[in-house]
């Protein structure tokens, strides 16, 4: 059942509680010495029990101190806590804050390549694919690009296969097409346009609306990530294929902030992130094979794979839908049409 996500592992290669989190070690306090000390604020759109909170946010923050001996100190705040999601961009962007930890969901107003970072609908099968048009095909440095017109820096902090979870089984697309499922980002439009009438909220609400039965199933990352919302307490079906694998999470720096570290923390800062990437686009992989192992030993989740006929049509929007994406910008097209290129090499054209 969970074979293609074990060959995704093997096949990988290379990266109160917020104020006691803040807190810099007395250790790296004491090393920063007579140096100067910068402190940055980090907004995040996840809440602390999310498991990228600790593994994402935190590790990188603690990465950071050590690595500059305490002289980059970095204040986190976890969901809503001084601004709401689709409010990070524009707070990093004017320096209201140094850096953000959110989703390109959030960015598409800025990012027109952002909907394709999300998540490429209809296009990879596995986590290796992803990786390849990311980092070796050049689409990551695409995206970079739109976000340093807008003042930021962006790095993509994983990559990993966006997922639904569902209160019943489907067995047609008839089926499908009568659910109403949490959507966000370009993946809300796909799951429309692929049969079922998807809506928006954010995180915190998704539990409700399942258990009351305003939505039918919903996608909130993959099965880690559901975990953290106790969203398998009331849906138990978890889908596969993926809607899309693409950078599900991003960190961004504000431009100015990152010119004005001095020149060996700015090298630092730019490497760390660059190794996480990977470290944690694997780590991940694995921590995803052992939730779901969990969770359908412990918690009676069922793995359950989509019928063909859906497949079909998520393939057949997928391309259609990259078509539309590519009108936004330059890079988008051009993003599109390295991405359709890989593609037909893989077999995978039209």
């Amino acid at each position: 059942m969970l074979k293609n996500t074990i060959k995704s592992v093997l096949g990988l290669s290379a990266g109160l509680f917020l104020g006691i989190s803040a807190l810099v070690p007395a250790a790296h306090a004491e090393q920063a010495g007579e140096q100067e000390v910068i402190k940055w604020r980090l907004q995040a759109h996840l809440p602390v029990g999310s498991g990228s909170w600790e593994d994402s946010v935190v590790a990188v923050r603690d990465k950071l101190l050590e690595r500059t001996d305490g002289r980059l100190q970095i204040e986190l705040h976890a969901a809503d806590s001084l601004f709401g999601p689709t409010e990070i961009f524009p707070a990093v962007q004017r320096g209201v804050v140094e850096m953000g930890y959110t989703s390109p969901a959030y960015l598409m107003n800025y990012i027109p390549t952002a909907g394709l970072a999300f998540a490429s609908p209809g296009a990879f099968e596995d986590i290796w694919e992803a990786l390849y048009f990311w980092k070796h095909l050049g689409f990551e440095e695409l995206v970079q690009e739109e976000a340093a017109e807008q003042g930021v820096h962006y790095y993509t902090d994983k990559l990993y296969p966006t997922e639904m979870v569902l209160k019943e089984p489907v067995e047609s697309l008839e089926e499908f097409s009568s659910l109403k499922i949490r959507g966000a980002g370009l993946l809300q439009k796909f799951i429309s346009e692929v049969g079922a009438s998807a809506v928006f909220m954010p995180g915190p609400e998704i539990y409700h609306a399942l258990s009351t039965g305003l939505v039918d199933g919903a996608h909130w990352g993959a099965s880690q990530e559901a975990n953290a919302l106790s969203l398998y307490e009331v849906a138990k079906y978890h889908v596969r294929p993926s809607l899309g694998i693409g950078g599900v999470e991003v960190f961004i720096i504000n431009n100015k902030a990152m010119e004005e570290l001095p020149e060996d923390i700015r090298r630092i800062v730019k490497t760390t992130f660059q190794e996480h990437f990977w470290s944690r686009t694997n780590e991940y992989q694995y921590q995803e094979v052992e939730m779901l192992n969990h969770l359908e030993r412990e918690q009676g989740v069922e793995v359950i794979t989509l019928p063909d006929e859906i497949q079909q049509r998520m393939w057949e929007v997928g391309r259609e839908l990259r078509a539309v994406e590519a009108e936004k910008s330059p890079n988008a097209a051009e993003a599109v049409r390295r991405l359709e290129q890989y593609l037909e090499s893989l077999g995978r054209g039209e």
